[in-house]
């Protein structure tokens, strides 16, 4: 996949990662050491909690995201670089889910201080395998433009 500068997007470009299956394994280690509570990490005792059942960590999702993001998703040239945004966890992520992400540029702001870059605004969301959002995601990039020598 070409790598992208800043001057190769345009609002309304839309990217979709490729996949990822999670299972009850994958999300009882990444609570185990990042989110340590029961409803992330035992089973049984998942059942009698908000959660009704096992589920993973709204920020095992955030970084399965990420990693979407990064090896499949939108292949910005300087890599995928973070400056805020807004989150949100409307499902939660449970065991034999399969994940994707769909993004979608929506502002391109140029930087008045640093010429040669702009915020870029996406919404992205991650999806299980019935189309069901588990993740609203509105990051704010930074994104630069080519170099002149390439």
């Amino acid at each position: 996949m070409a790598k992208l500068y800043l001057e190769d997007l345009k609002v309304g470009d839309r990217f979709r990662s490729s996949e990822h299956a999670l299972d009850v394994a994958q999300i009882k280690a990444f609570a185990q050491q990042f989110d340590p509570q029961p409803f992330h990490t035992d089973e049984e005792a998942a059942k009698n909690t908000f959660f009704g059942g096992l589920a993973a960590s709204g920020w095992h999702t955030a970084a399965l995201t990420m990693k979407l993001l990064v090896e499949s998703g939108i292949p910005l040239a300087d890599g995928i670089i973070g400056s805020g945004g807004e989150l949100q966890w409307p499902r939660p992520t449970r065991p034999g889910d399969v994940l994707h992400v769909e993004g979608e540029v929506t502002a391109i702001v140029p930087s008045r201080s640093k010429p040669g870059r702009a915020m870029v605004t996406m919404h992205c969301q991650t999806l299980n395998q019935r189309g069901e959002v588990l993740q609203d995601f509105s990051p704010k990039l930074v994104v630069h433009a080519r170099p002149a020598s390439a």
